[in-house]
């Protein structure tokens, strides 16, 4: 079984899904950028749209009823690599503001730009949802 993920309260997504859930137990969040549950960009800085990306991306692991440890892997996607070297430790954080002290496989990968012109980072994750507890 496949359900369409969409946390409550979050502006309905056009043309791809915030996340999909396949067998009620993996998840694949699709990128999310650093704009709230409206689309709206609240900063321009890189470090608060990396951590708003990652309350989304738990929002959406939340809405499809799964939690932080529940995440196993996160692909990054970054637009500037001097800013992100460089601010290494504001990122740990808000990342541990976010995620704790869970660390599941993570990569990461410089890119030219994102479809959204104000995004400066884009992160999707991959979550087995319930497994945590087991």
């Amino acid at each position: 079984m496949i359900e369409t993920i969409n946390p409550p309260g979050w502006k309905k997504p056009k043309g791809y899904a915030n996340g999909v859930l396949v067998d009620g137990t993996r998840l694949y969040a699709g990128g999310q950028i650093g704009w709230n549950k409206d689309q709206v960009f609240e900063s321009r800085d890189f470090v608060a749209q990396m951590e708003q990306a990652l309350k989304n991306i738990v929002d959406v692991v939340t809405a499809a009823g799964g939690s932080v440890k529940d995440i196993v892997r996160l692909t990054w996607f970054v637009t500037d690599k001097r800013e992100y070297v460089a601010r290494q430790r504001e990122i740990g954080e808000a990342y541990q503001r976010v995620m704790g002290r869970h660390f599941p496989a993570m990569s990461l990968l410089v890119v030219a730009g994102l479809v959204e012109d104000e995004a400066l980072v884009e992160i999707e994750a991959t979550a087995e949802i319930g497994r945590s507890a087991a």
